[in-house]
């Protein structure tokens, strides 16, 4: 079967003939200079925390290797996945970050709080920071637990499954990056089954006002 990786930059499909398991690499010209960046984050945050994700899955998926298993990226469903990408993320650009720091109260909000600005810097539901959201969806639509007014940021990721054979599979890589102030009249709110999660986005001209202000696009 064909390798169906004909959607990577081909500097990375020339790179994935000369190894066994690729690490992604960030590419520093894919950054929007002009991007307005809240709570004093700079691209080079944004580039740092998205290589400590490859590189992650890199080595992990190396051992995987080495003892005959699969990869991370195929092990993983979907949802999983993205909630693991997003936890490392907030994790990774809160050590890069000046003025960031990862809320301490279990399932707070957001997921990064301003530094000092809460006592222990634990906020149930707070207003100063940035909340992280990981997805494949292209352009950034993704769903959340509620509508509110906070600063988001979405990654957006693609995942190679189909290349064959799976050693030649290009590794996860972002695509698309974006973080802007949205209110809650900016979503609508998801229909949901009896036993369902009520759900809410971003509508046509609020995941407009975001995508706007792109960080990062392939």
């Amino acid at each position: 079967m064909p390798c169906a990786c004909a959607s990577w930059p081909s500097a990375t499909r020339s790179a994935a003939r000369t190894s066994k398991l690729m690490r992604a690499i960030v590419d520093r010209s894919k950054f929007n200079a002009s991007a307005a960046l809240p709570y004093d984050l700079r691209t080079s945050d944004f580039e740092a925390a998205m290589q400590d994700v490859y590189d992650f899955f890199a080595d992990v998926n190396s051992f995987l290797s080495n003892k005959g298993l699969e990869r991370l990226d195929d092990m993983l469903r979907r949802a999983t996945m993205s909630g693991i990408i997003s936890d490392m993320v907030t994790a990774s650009l809160a050590k890069h970050s000046r003025s960031l720091v990862v809320n301490a109260f279990h399932n707070g909000h957001p997921d990064l709080v301003l530094r000092g600005k809460y006592e222990n810097n634990s906020a149930k539901s707070g207003s100063e920071g940035v909340e992280i959201k990981a997805t494949r969806k292209a352009g950034g639509a993704v769903d959340t637990h509620g509508a509110r007014d906070q600063c988001m940021c979405v990654f957006v990721y693609r995942v190679d499954h189909e290349s064959e054979p799976a050693s030649r599979r290009m590794p996860m890589e972002f695509t698309e990056v974006y973080i802007g102030f949205v209110s809650s009249m900016d979503f609508r709110k998801n229909s949901r089954s009896e036993l369902g999660t009520r759900t809410a986005t971003l509508h046509a001209k609020g995941i407009a006002g975001l995508r706007a202000n792109w960080v990062y696009k392939l």
